[in-house]
């Protein structure tokens, strides 16, 4: 089999490209500076998040302030890959960046989360577990002149952490859970002895008006379930993105002439 037909079928859900040349042209770009923005965000998320920070200075609940922040900082990840893409400004230092900016973004979040007792530590301990094991792949690819784009899975990852995160946080009472039992079964198992989600289902499927806190508890329960959403989706895009890097590997081994 000659080398164009071995190129031809080895197809894998995200790219493996050779690094472009660095220039400080190309770095001085919109996207780029997007992408740093992202980064230079993250403290002050923590900030708000952790601290009466937006409620002593600017009157405004950590909540809201937390939320907004956080999904400011996510569009940018969007905005900074479309502006690289259609102004044809993609760079090496997006392609490393951009993976770093939302791996920092989120472990942010998830921590300062975990720190309020509105998300499980084990949850997230495999979540950026995920993001390390995936970035030191990253870095072996780079160290071989080649740049590991984002897969479909890595992206749905992605864009699960996003709304899991922004749920969590909406759901959150001056920082903390709606629910009096945190650490408990809850919300796979026995989600129904929580006493407060208990009592906003019978509102919900009855002929009471829900409160204000028991949308709150359903809030954040849907958030603790896209949990598990986002830490299946981060076994199998992980296991797809080793997958396809072994397969390239193994195609380098042949003869070129095979």
């Amino acid at each position: 089999m000659g080398k164009g037909e071995r190129e031809n079928r080895t197809n894998f859900s995200f790219s493996l490209s050779p690094l472009p040349p660095f220039s400080l042209t190309v770095f001085m770009n919109l996207p780029n500076a997007l992408t740093i923005l992202r980064i230079f965000i993250v403290p002050f998320l923590v900030a708000v998040l952790l601290t009466p920070f937006s409620e002593n200075w600017l009157g405004v609940p950590r909540h809201i302030a937390g939320v907004s922040l956080f999904l400011a900082a996510a569009f940018t990840d969007f905005l900074d890959g479309y502006l690289a893409r259609s102004r044809n400004q993609v760079s090496r230092f997006g392609k490393l960046f951009d993976p770093i900016a939302d791996k920092l973004l989120i472990s942010a979040a998830l921590i300062s989360l975990v720190e309020n007792q509105l998300a499980p530590a084990w949850a997230v301990v495999i979540i950026i577990g995920r993001e390390f094991a995936v970035t030191g792949l990253r870095s072996i690819a780079a160290s071989e002149g080649l740049v590991i784009g984002a897969s479909a899975a890595g992206k749905l990852k992605m864009w699960t952490q996003v709304i899991a995160i922004t749920l969590l946080i909406v759901s959150s009472a001056g920082g903390k859970p709606p629910v009096s039992n945190f650490g408990q079964a809850f919300p796979a198992i026995q989600f129904w002895t929580v006493p407060e989600l208990r009592l906003a289902f019978e509102h919900l499927f009855g002929n009471h008006n829900l409160t204000v806190d028991e949308l709150r508890v359903l809030i954040y329960t849907l958030g603790r379930a896209m949990l598990w959403v986002v830490v299946l989706t981060s076994f199998a895009s992980m296991y797809g993105y080793f997958k396809a890097f072994y397969q390239a590997n193994e195609a380098k081994k042949k003869p070129v002439n095979e």
